[in-house]
């Protein structure tokens, strides 16, 4: 008979294998996903245990456990995509620490029957019909889960949207038959009746600075009328819009309508601060250094009135603005205006005061358009040389002229503005475009020392490329129709040049020129083209981004003439109050052109 073994025996033996497990604990240094597009790749390596357990020690007996349940967990991923039978192999290097998993998809299951209707009012809803022809998967399609739950999601939202709060789904069944690899989808909604607009009540708190009544304007619709959740959020833009409330909560009520099924709306607004204070430290290589100084009350009465009163001081550029509006609600909602601005420069090769008035109408015409029709009265009093001499006469290319006597202009004149924005993004768009036109004209006789007409346009486009990197377009294009450009103020003339014009040259530095005493300075032109190109990438989950860009063109008075071309590259950083943008940029027109630096804030538009 075999002698029983010692206790101590069994505990050391106990102790080995614990030491000889320990020393078979593994690690996961990747883990390979092959034989799937790059969306079903991803859903896989979010579904694996194997993932969550990389770079980490892990026993041998988790290991296999890890390897086992790979298979099943990358059966479960490919559902979703219409794969209920793919061939999955999964290998492990032991020495590598790499694991493979190769699948083979199969063939996908794909729609076969396909039930997906309405019932009730809004199954003759032209709208909600739209919404079921471009229901997705289709039939003979692969069905695919995510596009599925996508689109039941959205039509159960557009119902919510346009007032059929009473609509409820009555049948909702997806049959899925894997040995014939074929889908059968059965969904019905009951919409009941579409509800309509109720009475809007407006609650100030905790104090009430603005009328309801003026507050009312802004509602555009009957009571009674249909009810659509866009018209709610029309409202909450006009109210942003008018900058009196730094909060806006608008709450439909669709339980509280009666049976008449109008829905009561209730909107809650916090008054914002009433007064905005604006400083600030400037400097630029013409103007010298400088401050900036502003006061905008949000609201100066029940009647919501406003006022801006605003002084930039720079050693050499000063202007005053004061400006007074009224919120405007015939026609289109927007603003009367009326601004008088005092400005004066004193650089080293002009001396030029001014004095202008603009009373103007602004409004939004839809989502995406807006215009402004106004009337200019300016005065103006300039001269380009310092030291005297005979002043040359003003025209094309480079003239010398040493003349120092003022000369003295009035402008009385309409103009006409629209812009057109349609972007994904306003703040950082990547895809569509933005157009502004400016029209204006005056009359000699009628208030300006001459006959002139101007047009004026500018026009972005935004083209995403891949995750991170976008193309950026611009141009421009304006011309003046007159004879007299001698007796045309600078403010009324082109130039091209700058931070948004052709980078490589100064602000203004780009046009016709006189020649003084310190150098050629630009004097404006009839006309101005300018085009630019820009290519953006921005860093892989980083707000920063690197640019290059070229622009060219040319403010000038004959002939297209002396083309301008500068290039450069730049530093991007997307920040919490929009874009920002330093460009480092050089001129190709003189081997010795100094290199500009710019620095621009805000959207490109």
């Amino acid at each position: 008979m075999r002698p029983a073994p010692h206790p101590f025996a069994a505990i050391a033996v106990a102790a080995s294998l614990l030491a000889a497990g320990a020393a078979r604990a593994a690690v996961v240094q990747r883990v390979d996903v092959v034989g799937l597009d790059e969306a079903m790749t991803e859903n896989v390596r979010l579904s694996l245990s194997l993932v969550d357990a990389l770079g980490k020690d892990v026993s041998a007996r988790r290991m296999a456990y890890l390897v086992r349940e790979a298979e099943d967990e990358t059966r479960e991923a490919l559902a979703p995509y219409g794969y209920y039978s793919p061939d999955i192999e999964v290998r492990r290097d032991r020495e590598g620490g790499v694991v493979t998993i190769t699948v083979h998809p199969g063939e996908p299951v794909r729609v076969r029957g396909f039930s997906v209707a309405i019932d009730g009012e809004a199954g003759r809803d032209r709208y909600m019909r739209e919404e079921l022809d471009a229901f997705a998967p289709r039939p003979g399609a692969v069905f695919d889960s995510t596009l599925y739950d996508a689109s039941k999601t959205r039509i159960t939202r557009r119902l919510a949207e346009r007032g059929y709060f009473d609509a409820a789904l009555a049948a909702h069944r997806v049959e899925v038959v894997r040995a014939e690899h074929a889908a059968d989808i059965d969904l019905r909604w009951t919409s009941g009746d579409r509800f309509d607009m109720g009475r809007v009540t407006f609650v100030q708190a905790p104090t009430q600075p603005i009328a309801p009544g003026l507050l009312g304007k802004l509602v555009y619709w009957d009571e009674g009328s249909y009810y659509h959740q866009g018209k709610l959020d029309r409202l909450r833009t006009a109210l942003a819009d008018l900058d009196y409330f730094s909060g806006i909560d608008i709450e439909a009520r669709p339980e509280d309508a009666g049976a008449d099924k109008r829905v009561p709306v209730t909107v809650t607004l916090t008054p914002a601060k009433r007064s905005i204070y604006t400083y600030g430290l400037s400097y630029g290589t013409e103007s010298g250094a400088g401050a900036r100084l502003g006061l905008e009350r949000r609201y100066l009465n029940s009647r919501g009135h406003k006022a801006l009163a605003q002084v930039d001081w720079a050693q050499k550029r000063k202007t005053l603005t004061l400006q007074y509006r009224i919120p405007a609600f015939a026609w289109v909602d927007g603003w009367y205006t009326a601004s008088l601005q005092f400005a004066d420069e004193q650089t080293d090769y002009v001396d030029s005061r001014r004095v202008e008035f603009v009373a103007s109408r602004s409004g939004e015409i839809n989502a995406r358009l807006g215009a402004s029709a106004s009337l200019h009265a300016l005065r103006e009093r300039w001269a380009y040389a310092l030291a005297g001499a005979d002043r040359s006469p003003e025209g094309a290319g480079d003239t010398a002229a040493s003349a120092v006597d003022y000369r003295y202009a009035s402008f009385v004149f309409p103009a006409l503005t629209a812009q057109y924005v349609d972007v994904d993004d306003r703040i950082f768009p990547r895809r569509g475009g933005a157009l502004n036109l400016e029209l204006r004209a005056g009359l000699k006789g009628a208030g300006s020392d001459a006959d002139f007409s101007q047009a004026h346009a500018t026009a972005s486009w935004f083209v995403g490329i891949g995750a991170t990197d976008r193309l950026l377009l611009r141009g421009e294009l304006g011309h003046t129709f007159t004879n007299a450009l001698v007796d045309m103020p600078p403010s009324l003339r082109f130039y091209a040049g700058g931070a948004r014009s052709i980078r490589g040259y100064g602000e203004r530095e780009v046009s016709p020129r006189v020649r003084t005493e310190k150098g050629f300075f630009s004097i404006g032109a009839k006309n101005v083209v300018t085009g630019s190109a820009e290519y953006e990438h921005y860093f892989r989950d980083s707000a920063w981004g690197a640019a290059a860009f070229v622009d060219t063109g040319n403010a000038f008075n004959g002939s297209l003439s002396g083309w301008r071309t500068g290039a450069g590259v730049g530093v991007r950083w997307r920040s919490p109050v929009g874009p920002v943008r330093v460009d480092v940029a050089r001129g190709f027109d003189h081997p010795d052109s100094s290199f500009q630096i710019y620095l621009s804030i805000g959207a490109q538009l």
